[in-house]
């Protein structure tokens, strides 16, 4: 089974932390929502840093060359509902 997690997100919220391993993964962002939503990364789950923000529902693939731990913050109105996991492609 893959490591994901998935949450709605309201203003000032975050998903709980996942550790993906090397390799690549998927985010999802959809909701009705007008904000801000943060990918955060950390190689020790203690400090994370933000490496991306989006503003609008999206699909993405990402790629990182070591297991590292990722979470997803929201600040805005509405609900951003964010999944976020190992890649699960052909």
């Amino acid at each position: 089974m893959a490591t994901q997690v998935q949450a709605s997100l309201t203003d000032g919220q975050e998903t709980t932390a996942v550790l993906l391993t090397a390799g690549s993964f998927n985010l999802s962002i959809s909701g009705t929502f007008t904000g801000t939503v943060t990918v955060k990364r950390s190689p020790d789950n203690a400090t994370f840093f933000d490496v991306e923000t989006f503003t609008a529902p999206t699909e993405e693939v990402g790629t990182d060359p070591e297991n590292t731990y990722y979470k997803v913050g929201y600040a805005g109105t509405g609900t951003a509902v964010i999944r976020i996991g190992e890649y699960q492609g052909t």
